[in-house]
């Protein structure tokens, strides 16, 4: 199990030697699903995806590039700056028990991000865009990624504004990615996401929870830190279920009613296990939370995805 935490980067994980096991482990592979799953959102929502050859290996590129590229390059950033966190909050990790060289995570992270920004130039030729929509995204993305880990702006030094940043991160910004690449990026699906993303930094909360004592020491004011665990949890899972219900009520607007029951019906068990983990114990439980309550969150993103490929949103 222990082995499986390394190469998913999760806390807890076995202690290696390997120097790609640890590559992988800064890169975080689990936080890769919700951008792979945004892509596959936002070219449902552009209304103009096909079953093609062509369109599978685009959409795969497109999550390589999100994912394992840029997502990496943000994790890896992240722990690059946040090694004196982790120095007392999980000092088994790759930079701060020393079993990697600065030099070498420096150099991960300009690899990561120059291939991601490869990646996104040639999603761009193929979809013959006039203006590259795909790396523009690719290049906020990245910006972001730099405000939020590295000083002196370090956007996560705020509860509120840092898991935003992420939220949107990872459900906007590669479901922007997607319909951009097969359709065309609108304001109104623009906002509705931007929207989406505060149920996102209700789930970025939950990685703050592991980090209370470093982010006391260092002065970063998560929201655990600010309201404590307690109340933190109760914020973190209204978060999620307040704006997907205001989700419901879009799709309930636009006519999309079927959508709507079943987005009603995977809210159901989030709920479900946040009352059995999150609130429960969210130190002790927050892997098992995330595993449990995330597949339905990332199956209401798709059908409402769905919802707006084949409603006059996706034109306007």
């Amino acid at each position: 199990m222990s082995d499986a935490r390394q190469l998913l980067g999760i806390k807890g994980a076995a202690e290696t030697k390997n120097s790609w096991k640890l590559r992988l482990q800064l890169m975080k592979p689990i936080t890769w699903i919700p951008l792979l799953w945004g892509v596959i959102c936002g070219a449902a929502a552009s209304g103009n995806y096909h079953w093609s050859l062509s369109n599978v290996i685009a959409s795969i590129a497109c999550m390589v590039m999100s994912g394992p590229l840029l997502a990496g390059y943000t994790q890896t950033i992240n722990d690059y700056y946040d090694r004196d966190i982790d120095a007392i909050n999980e000092p088994n990790r790759p930079i701060p028990s020393g079993a990697i060289s600065l030099l070498q995570v420096k150099l991960q992270i300009w690899v990561l991000l120059g291939l991601g920004l490869l990646f996104a130039y040639g999603l761009d030729l193929w979809a013959g865009h006039s203006t590259p929509s795909v790396l523009l995204l690719a290049l906020g993305g990245s910006f972001v990624s730099y405000i939020y880990s590295a000083p002196p702006l370090k956007l996560k030094q705020n509860g509120w504004i840092g898991n935003y940043a992420l939220g949107a991160s990872y459900i906007a910004l590669p479901w922007w990615a997607g319909q951009a690449l097969f359709g065309h990026l609108t304001w109104t699906t623009a906002i509705l996401t931007l929207a989406y993303s505060l149920a996102g930094l209700g789930i970025a909360v939950i990685n703050d929870f592991k980090s209370v004592e470093g982010d006391k020491a260092l002065g970063l004011q998560s929201l655990p830190v600010v309201f404590g665990i307690k109340n933190a949890s109760f914020i973190s899972a209204g978060m999620i279920d307040i704006f997907q219900l205001a989700m419901v009520g879009v799709l309930i607007a636009i006519g999309q009613n079927l959508a709507s029951v079943i987005l009603i019906l995977l809210i159901i068990p989030q709920i479900t296990f946040q009352d059995i983990w999150l609130l429960n114990d969210p130190l002790k439980y927050d892997v098992k939370y995330q595993a449990s309550a995330q597949p339905f969150l990332i199956l209401g993103m798709l059908v409402t995805a769905l919802a707006i490929g084949h409603s006059p949103l996706s034109n306007f």
